[in-house]
């Protein structure tokens, strides 16, 4: 007889059985790379649910302790042979985890604290400016002892609040520059929308220059990616209805989306939604229109803005949920490849995450502080001038990591390299 919780991985066998146990995610995950044991990879994750379906392991300590080092990262699914879908797997365990295991108080407590927190912009918005006073002492170790032992890498590893304050929030509408090439709607985020407004701001000019009318609905809340990635399914499912409420109101062509994480989830919405018949169809429709924005610029065409020259090495940074998750390679390095005077450089293990995939390096920090300064160590390696990459998480945990290595690059945002080359700005 199956444990209660692991009971409801039951429909997912036949995912299961696609793993052949072959091997070739064991180099490619990220846990196995740093803990070397079995347990600690996908197909011992897979050993470890079915043995759960069939009642031979219950929804213990030790066994939470192996699906809760998976960081979501789906570089095993780049590397599986068989194809075999590992994110519904993981997905699903993690939201039986949540249901029919306790953590424990002080666990429970923290967890409520973050869902709590960073899928709310204007609550961000409010820690701003307790952050921004005690800024000039937050990472040194004599105030890093002062805090509870599970918010200190939460304070070492949020994002400077600049002199001039947070960026307002982008217009709800933007219109093109010249003739209109399509209608676009903004998903604005969470953490980028308080802490990384400028790039939903780069994002609004790098679109309308290209011909496109931006519709960004200040109304709009999460997407539910931290929710849905942690196991946090009903939360999810509720910030996913609301998202689809707002956006249906407008006549959209495409959504586009600059954080990996957050466009995975969005076009998981049909799956989300299967059983909901009130939403099931009306996710779809909504999935199939979203892009990564630098899918959406690729598929556009042949660029309508100038683009101006940027003498600097790059470093580009494949964020995991949109490179391994979405499929996403060729299109960022295609726009960078337009940008004149521009050097790409390759680094040592592109594929490997750098630690943050969503809140992995606020549960699990020690293993996420070693993956990032591996990271930030093979990206140096490469002397870039600036590291690019696509997801808030990814220029957080690398640039805690440069930080910390007294590293000189400077972390961006792809959209934003090509909104200064647009505008003929430096980017150094």
């Amino acid at each position: 007889m199956a444990d209660t919780a692991f009971a409801t991985l039951a429909p997912l066998e036949p995912l299961m059985d696609k793993c052949v146990h072959c091997g070739f995610c064991l180099p490619a995950c990220p846990s196995y790379l740093l803990l070397g044991r079995e347990t600690d990879s996908p197909r011992g994750r897979i050993y470890a649910m079915r043995a759960g379906v069939e009642g031979r392991v219950g929804m213990t300590p030790s066994v939470v302790e192996h699906f809760d080092t998976c960081l979501g990262c789906m570089a095993c699914e780049t590397a599986c042979p068989s194809g075999v879908r590992y994110a519904p797997l993981i997905e699903q365990t993690r939201a039986a985890v949540e249901t029919g295991f306790d953590r424990g108080a002080g666990e429970r407590w923290f967890r409520r604290l973050l869902f709590s927190t960073l899928p709310y912009p204007s609550r961000l918005r409010l820690l701003a400016w307790p952050m921004a006073l005690v800024a000039p002492f937050r990472r040194r170790p004599w105030f890093q002892r002062l805090l509870p032992s599970r918010l200190r890498p939460l304070l070492a590893l949020a994002p400077d609040v600049p002199a001039a304050g947070l960026a307002p929030d982008v217009p709800e509408h933007t219109e093109p520059a010249g003739e209109r090439r399509a209608t676009v709607g903004l998903v604005t985020g969470c953490v980028q929308r308080a802490f990384f407004g400028e790039v939903n701001h780069a994002t609004t000019r790098v679109l309308a220059a290209e011909g496109c009318r931006v519709e960004s609905p200040g109304s709009q809340g999460c997407c539910g990616a931290l929710a849905l990635h942690a196991g946090q399914a009903e939360q999810a499912r509720a910030f996913a209805r609301d998202l689809i409420t707002t956006f249906e109101r407008l006549d959209v062509d495409y959504i586009a989306v600059n954080a990996a994480g957050c466009g995975s989830a969005l076009k998981e919405y049909g799956h989300l939604l299967r059983d909901d018949p009130a939403f099931a169809s009306r996710a779809d429709a909504f999935a199939r229109k979203v892009r990564d924005i630098s899918e959406l610029l690729v598929q556009l065409g042949p660029p309508r803005a100038v683009r101006h020259p940027i003498a600097a090495k790059v470093a580009y940074h494949d964020a995991c949920h949109l490179s391994h998750a979405q499929g996403v390679r060729t299109q960022p390095r295609a726009l960078l490849a337009g940008i004149p005077g521009l050097t790409v450089v390759p680094t040592g293990e592109s594929d490997v995450c750098c630690g943050s995939a969503g809140i992995f390096n606020l549960t699990q920090p020690d293993m996420a502080a070693e993956l990032g300064r591996r990271k930030a160590g093979n990206l140096s390696a490469a002397a870039p001038d600036l590291v690019v990459t696509s997801n808030p998480g990814c220029i957080l945990q690398i640039q805690s990591a440069a930080r910390e290595q007294g590293l000189p690059f400077r972390v961006l945002h792809l959209v934003e390299l090509l909104d200064a080359s647009i505008a003929g700005r430096p980017a150094l």
